[in-house]
């Protein structure tokens, strides 16, 4: 029991800690990035579109990739060059890409809500032997796909490129000193572009992640708010990628749970309000901490 709840929570981690990531590179360039969850559902579909019409999983996640950073693009350019609120504009981008995606299920293949393929070509799963047979460890570290692997493998990989990268160090003054930035010959718009890109191709792989890495089909919602949750991910980690990363867990674990409390009878409205709730509550709690660690060095 233990170990399936455990292997559900890396699971469920993996998306939320691909777009946390991405939103976290974005945030220091000085963006915060509401329409993560937009990216992530055009991902999902565009990625099992491809993953179907391919059998290619690679071209799946290319394709996821690139649906999102051009997303991205879109809203840092009205962002940074109409000077349009990022806020609204990233609402906006949730409603407008969740409107499109309606209409083109509709449109091109004659469903609404749900869309499912043949032959899609799903996420290998990696079993290590002997590890596999482990308790608990063999939850974590066995029966995983390539994507979440490299989704951990890029939380030191982005505590380096932000701290020791010159393009790291120059992402970092966009978002804290854009005038300074522009003193030493920088372009904070252009760096801020380049992360929403970023942050937007992080969130498409999440988005394909959950079409086929562990449904296999696409739904309207399927992201359930997820991008959201990267979103409060990244503001409990404080623009650090471990703790980020420890942020995504957690609401991933919290994720998982829902998902078996279901099964045992409860109300289904009432579970799948548990991730969000604790993001509420865990939220509240690093807000207090922060303000009576202030309240200490006044």
């Amino acid at each position: 029991m233990i170990d399936n709840v455990i292997h559900a929570a890396f699971v469920m981690t993996t998306p939320i800690l691909l777009a946390a990531l991405g939103g976290l590179v974005n945030r220091i360039a000085g963006l915060v990035n509401i329409g993560l969850d937009s990216m992530m559902l055009a991902g999902a579909l565009l990625g099992l579109i491809v993953a179907s019409q391919t059998g290619s999983w690679p071209a799946a996640l290319i394709a996821a990739a690139f649906v999102g950073g051009f997303l991205g693009l879109l809203m840092s350019l009205t962002v940074t060059r109409l000077e349009a609120n990022e806020i609204i504009v990233g609402l906006g981008f949730n409603i407008a890409v969740a409107g499109l995606v309606r209409f083109f299920l509709k449109s091109w293949y004659g469903t609404s809500g749900t869309l499912s393929l043949p032959e899609v070509a799903m996420l290998p799963r990696i079993h290590i032997p002997v590890v596999a047979d482990i308790p608990v460890l063999g939850a974590i570290l066995s029966g995983h796909d390539p994507l979440t692997w490299a989704a951990w493998l890029l939380v030191p990989v982005t505590a380096w490129f932000l701290a020791r990268t010159r393009l790291g160090l120059r992402l970092r003054a966009a978002g804290a000193a854009p005038q300074a930035a522009r003193a030493l010959g920088l372009n904070p718009l252009n760096l801020r572009d380049a992360s929403t890109v970023f942050a937007g191709m992080m969130a498409g792989l999440a988005g394909a992640y959950l079409c086929i890495g562990v449904v296999g089909i696409f739904n309207e919602g399927i992201t359930a708010g997820r991008g959201f949750l990267a979103l409060a991910a990244f503001y409990f980690g404080r623009n650090r990628p471990w703790a980020t990363a420890l942020g995504a867990l957690l609401f991933g674990l919290f994720d998982a749970v829902q998902i078996r409390l279901q099964g045992r009878g409860l109300p289904a409205e009432l579970v799948q309000t548990l991730p969000y709730v604790m993001v509420i509550v865990i939220l509240t709690l690093v807000a207090i901490t922060v303000k009576r660690a202030r309240n200490k060095g006044a």
